[in-house]
């Protein structure tokens, strides 16, 4: 028995795909079922790629805290030889204690507490110029990129606005 080149022994040989008026109007149909679906799932398309991008935004703010922290935890060594009093151990200790916090407010970017705390801490940072000058700008900065990201935060995900019909 001979076969049409191309097809492998033992194979009827195959129509291409669309090639019926029956196989057309399938393809036609399921176009249709897809665009009805997509209308239908538009919504949660959407919910998806809000999540998506609040998942983002929250791993900046984290980032951003986390280098706050470790920012903080450089102001001993600069304040030990030049400030009047030295490193003493209440100021150590509020270091310590604000980059924990810092770090814990990092770990809490999931909830509505964590960036209340993450606001509340940049006040602090910027209150640390006390002890060394240099972190007044630096809290200027870490305040004005905390600012930012919550903007950007609430420009793609609508965090804050009523929705829309």
């Amino acid at each position: 028995m001979s076969t049409p080149a191309g097809d492998p022994p033992g194979d009827e040989p195959r129509e291409a795909p669309g090639a019926t008026g029956d196989e057309a109007g399938d393809v036609a149909g399921d176009v249709a079922g897809d665009v009805a679906g997509n209308e239908a799932s538009g919504v949660a398309v959407d919910a998806a790629r809000r999540a998506r991008v609040e998942r983002a935004v929250r791993g900046a703010l984290a980032a951003a805290l986390c280098l706050e922290a470790l920012t903080v935890l450089f102001v001993p060594r600069a304040i030990a030889p030049v400030s009047d009093g030295g490193l003493t151990g209440g100021r150590l200790a509020v270091l310590l204690v604000l980059a924990a916090a810092l770090l814990v407010a990092a770990g809490l970017q999931r909830s509505r507490a964590g960036i209340a705390l993450g606001s509340v801490l940049q006040v602090a940072v910027l209150a640390t110029g006390v002890l060394s000058a240099a972190m007044y700008a630096l809290g200027l900065l870490f305040g004005s990129v905390w600012i930012y990201l919550l903007r950007v935060r609430r420009e793609l995900t609508g965090a804050g606005r009523p929705p829309t019909p």
